[in-house]
Parts: structure tokens; C-alpha cells; sequence
């Protein structure tokens, strides 16, 4: 069976249990722990013949023998039960709750979905897959709120192919959702690197990966998509579930891949005497940051640089404001290309993410030794946003669509880029990476540090296309593509209004709000 298949088969039968008021996300959290279980029980035979590490009286063959009310409660005390385990079992488990509604719902998906496949013996890219589509489709469903632990596969995996990952290299996503990165990372070292000796195989499945998520649910689908994908047992633990700013874990990589969450700043709501609201400005104070903010995602461009090993890589991807913020964005900005070498900026399209008005980028650096003298020397920057427009569904980003940037990026050989604009928007007039028949339309050029650093703020936020929407009525898109950017923008003023208005204090909020 293929994984479309098999993803097709577990989702239609959600749409049975949407009847009974069950979410997407409740659906694949309970999908989780069965089939956790059934691959448990699958591992203790023939040919694997493991021991066990869910105890007896909570196994897999414990449930199916029940039915009616009895598998309702026993189901409700093994959750119960498991979660209280440490090591996988715990972190799989931890705080599950049954949401069925009807016994015999359950009973039909562990007899007729669930238990009729053996998952062990199908390929870790079956299981896998299958597992990711659920992801994706619980990702699609906007009210869920599970789009924002999603980033698009297409840009994962070119992020990944320019990064080029070797074995023996140790890498990390501190903002890991349903971990897209590191199992794009395991996937390219399983296809690029066939002949793996033996040690470095157990290096991949048990040392190499190490994901941070801050919320349990979403912590949970990771270790199970890991999990499924060959990745961690019982005594290794991948994923951590915490607040990776709260402080350095002294772990240091070598590969850093990640898209941090957007949103509002961090911040609590305190309720005082009479019931008035204020609201504090999480401020993270930590003697590795050059800076202090409020700003979540400067201080993890911040915390990303601490967590890499002196020469390693990352790829980050960052909300705009990242590129042009002043005070301590400008500080951040600064430190950064004079300590690290910054050596690309990917300028991303909007109508990327499940997030609405959203405008990112991807940010790739390589932590340096200690200098006195800058180690960015030039900054090359790749324009996929003027003139292009993607949208979720209708047109959404491909792999291909990011054909251009990898062979502009040259992975292989950084030193040999290429400029493809030269002032205009005329051709390049000499061989390019991507050989004949490439469009480039000269979207890739380089700056060089001096240059960076005299702009106003040290702001990276770069542009030089000309819009032709601008230019030529005759080139305007689609009005649906329109109305869409005309949403994205509004949606992104209207985050920033909130922050600004959060920033003024709740009563202000609370006053434009009743009128």
C-alpha cells in the first residue's frame, strides 16, 4: 500500500469521528498513541523479538482482546498509566487523554485500520510518509492553529539540499514543530550517502538529531514522526520539551536548521486588583546574547548562533522585521556579520504559510572563531519575491520552484557563485551555474559588507526588481492573486498594530475595543 493510500484510508475514517465533535488534531494525537502501541507489540516478534518497553497490562494485545465499555476504560487507564513512564513512553504519552466518544469507534479503528497492517515491516518511507500526510492535512486545517508548526516540504528541502548535510554531523532544530527539518536532513544523508558503515548508521538513528518544542502536543507528533521514520527508541530521546530561550543547554552543532515561530511577542497577562489587565513584555536575559528583546525571533537568530560549534552552518528562517528592526535588531544585525560570515539571504514569496501575512526569509550563517575584523564579507541575496506569487492552494510553492536559488547557491562550491544581475535586468552575459535555459531574470547579486553596514539600521531588508505590476498594467496577476497579497498585507499591519497597542498598555486596547 502507498503512503497515499494508507494516508487516505486513516483520514477518511476522521471524518467518521467528526461526528462525534473529534478535531483533526485530536484524531492524529489518538492515531499516535495506537500506533505507537501496535509497533511495540510488533517489535516483541518474530523476526525482531525484542523485549517490550510498553509493560504487559497496557500492551497492545490488552486492548484488542476488549470491547464495549471495558476497552473504553482500560484505553483511559493505559494512557493514564503510560504517561507517567519516563524515556520515549513519557514523552509519547504524557498528559493523552482518550477523546472518543463511542467504544465502538475506537474498537473499529484498532481492528479494521490499525491492527490489519503490519507498520514494522513496511518501509520507514511508507510509515512515514503516511504519517507526514496527516500532518499536512492537519496543518491545512486553519482552525486547528497546527498550520504554524508547519513549514512548506519544497522550501525544507531545498534549505536542506544547500546545506548538504555529512554524516557525522550533529544537527538541531530549537524550534522543531512536527520535526519537517530533521527528518529532511535524515532523508538526505539516507539518499546521498548509500554506503554508510555501520557506526555511522547507529549515528544517524541515535546521536545526530535534536529537536526543542515548547508545546507537549506538538513535541508528541514529532517523536512519533521520528520514530516512524527509524529515528530514536526508548533510551534516546530526540526531542526535548521546553522553552528552548529560557537558557544555553551547552549542547553544541554542527547543522542548525529552522523555522522559529512568528507571531506576537512574548508576553504575560497579569490581572490585578478590580480585575485590571496589564500585560509584561517577556524580555529573554541571557549573558550569551549580544542583546536584550523582546522580540522572539531575534532572540533566536541569537540562541542559534550559541547552540553552533565554531565553523557551523545554519539556515533560518525569518520574519522581515528580523531584516530591518531597529535598537536591538540593528545591535543583532551588527554582531552578527562581524562574528559570523552571513553569507546568503533567500527573499521568500508570500502565500508560503498557514499563517496569514506572513513575509519571510531564509538567513543562512556560519559561526566563526573570535576576529577583530568582520568575517561577512559579502552577502548574496536571492530576490523570490518580486514578481512571483504563490498561493496554498492553487498555486503553491514547489521543489522545482526553488531550482534556480540551489544551482545560484552552488553548494558544492561557494567561491564559483555568479552574479546574474549587472546593473539592469539584462541577461547574464557569460555561462551561468544553472547551464542553458535557465531563467535567472537577475535575481541573485551580491553586497559587500561595507555596503551593508552604511545602510540605515545595518537593514538587510534589499530589494532591486522592478515590480512589473507596477510598470505595466498589463502585467498585473490574477485578481484572486491580488486580493490574496492585499490580505497578507493587511493581516501583517494588523500583527504589528496589536504589538504596538499591547505595547501601550491593555487599557488602551480594551478602550479602542469597546469604543
Amino acid at each position: 500500500m502507498s503512503p497515499s493510500d494508507i494516508t487516505n484510508k486513516l483520514w477518511n475514517y476522521c471524518h467518521v469521528l467528526r461526528d462525534d465533535g473529534m478535531s483533526y488534531g485530536d484524531y492524529v494525537e489518538q492515531l499516535t498513541y495506537l500506533l505507537f502501541l501496535k509497533m511495540a507489540d510488533e517489535r516483541t516478534q518474530a523476526p525482531y523479538n525484542q523485549p517490550s518497553i510498553v509493560p504487559q497490562q497496557y500492551s497492545w494485545s490488552s486492548l484488542i482482546k476488549k470491547d464495549g465499555d471495558e476497552l473504553f476504560d482500560h484505553y483511559r487507564h493505559a494512557l493514564d498509566a503510560l504517561g507517567k513512564e519516563k524515556g520515549l513512553l513519557g514523552l509519547i504519552f504524557n498528559k493523552a487523554q482518550n477523546k472518543f466518544q463511542d467504544p465502538a469507534k475506537l474498537r473499529r479503528l484498532l481492528v479494521d485500520l490499525i491492527d490489519k497492517e503490519n507498520w514494522s515491516v513496511m518501509s520507514a518511507d511508507v510509515k512515514g510518509d503516511a504519517y507526514e500526510g496527516l500532518l499536512e492535512k492537519n496543518a491545512q486545517d486553519t482552525k486547528s492553529g497546527a498550520g504554524q508548526y508547519f513549514t512548506p516540504r519544497a522550501l525544507i528541502q531545498a534549505m536542506v539540499d544547500v546545506m548538504a548535510p555529512e554524516p557525522g554531523e550533529t544537527i538541531a532544530d530549537p524550534a522543531c514543530g512536527t520535526g519537517g527539518f530533521l527528518l529532511a536532513a535524515h532523508q538526505y544523508l539516507v539518499d546521498n550517502y548509500p554506503n554508510m558503515t555501520k557506526p555511522q548508521k547507529k549515528a544517524l538513528k541515535a546521536e545526530t538529531f535534536k529537536g526543542w518544542e515548547l508545546v507537549q502536543s506538538t513535541a508528541r507528533l514529532c517523536a512519533m514522526n521520528m520514530l516512524l521514520h527509524g529515528i530514536g527508541d526508548q533510551q534516546y530521546e530526540p526531542i526535548v520539551v521546553s522553552d528552548s530561550l529560557a537558557s544555553d543547554p551547552g549542547d553544541r552543532f554542527d547543522l542548525i536548521l529552522a523555522n522559529p515561530p512568528f507571531g506576537k511577542k512574548s508576553g504575560t497577562t497579569i490581572v490585578g486588583e478590580g480585575g485590571k489587565v496589564s500585560k509584561e513584555r517577556d524580555t529573554v536575559e541571557r549573558d550569551d546574547f549580544w542583546a536584550t528583546t523582546s522580540n522572539k525571533q531575534l532572540n533566536f537568530v541569537q540562541h542559534i548562533k550559541t547552540l553552533l560549534k565554531v565553523n557551523g552552518r545554519a539556515a533560518v528562517v525569518v520574519p522581515d522585521n528580523v531584516l530591518f528592526e531597529g535598537g536591538a535588531g540593528e545591535t543583532i544585525r551588527r554582531k552578527l556579520l562581524h562574528e559570523c560570515d552571513v553569507h546568503t539571504l533567500l527573499r521568500l514569496p508570500t502565500g508560503l504559510f498557514y499563517a496569514q501575512g506572513v513575509k519571510a526569509n531564509v538567513l543562512f550563517f556560519d559561526k566563526k572563531p573570535a576576529s577583530e575584523t568582520p568575517w561577512t564579507r559579502r552577502l548574496w541575496i536571492y530576490d523570490l519575491r518580486t514578481n512571483r506569487h504563490f498561493t496554498l492552494k492553487t498555486n503553491p510553492l514547489k521543489r522545482e520552484d526553488l531550482d534556480d536559488f540551489v544551482k545560484c547557491y552552488v553548494p558544492e562550491a561557494p567561491h564559483l557563485r555568479v552574479p546574474t544581475w549587472h546593473g539592469d535586468d539584462s541577461p547574464h552575459p557569460g555561462p551561468l551555474p544553472g547551464g542553458e535555459g535557465t531563467i535567472h531574470e537577475g535575481r541573485w547579486r551580491a553586497f559587500d559588507y561595507e555596503e551593508l553596514i552604511k545602510r540605515d539600521k545595518a537593514s538587510l531588508d534589499i530589494f532591486w526588481l522592478k515590480d512589473e505590476s507596477l510598470e505595466n498594467s498589463d502585467n498585473l496577476p490574477e485578481p484572486g492573486v491580488i486580493a490574496a497579497d492585499i490580505v497578507e498585507d493587511l493581516e501583517a499591519a494588523l500583527a504589528q498594530f496589536r504589538e504596538i497597542a499591547t505595547d501601550l498598555g491593555a487599557d488602551v486596547v480594551n478602550d479602542v475595543i469597546n469604543g
